[in-house]
């Protein structure tokens, strides 16, 4: 059976980062952890927290289309889950016949995560403890 640990965190791309970053920090009180502007894609990435507890990441993109399908257009980024062991966790998925993208590195933190994709494509990502 696939053991999760928990929700590692949840990825929202908005269409207007202003009013996004003020809604979610003034109107629901998440904190900010960082805030880091990624000139190579124009756009923001603000890490946020809630009650401590790192939660959230919003993303802002340069005119992101609507969500069709895919991991880069506007609403729910994706759902990503820590698990101890991403090389056990793709094993897994593959003897259920579920394909994973290539694993790849965070470069913030090193740490291993690749995706999958849900039933409706929603993109699904494991990233290791």
């Amino acid at each position: 059976m696939l053991h999760l640990n928990k929700v590692h965190h949840i990825a929202i791309i908005c269409s207007d980062y202003q009013k996004s970053k003020t809604f979610y920090t003034d109107i629901l009180g998440l904190t900010i952890i960082r805030e880091i502007y990624r000139e190579e894609r124009e756009s923001y990435k603000l890490d946020l927290a809630l009650n401590g507890i790192y939660i959230i990441e919003l993303f802002s993109f340069i005119n992101p289309p609507l969500r069709p399908s895919g991991p880069e257009a506007t609403g729910l980024r994706h759902l990503a889950f820590e698990v101890n062991d991403i090389d056990q966790t793709i094993a897994f998925l593959t003897s259920k016949n579920i394909a994973s993208e290539a694993i790849r590195l965070d470069p913030t933190t090193n740490k291993r995560f690749t995706f999958i994709a849900d039933p409706d494509n929603l993109p699904i990502e494991f990233y290791e403890k």
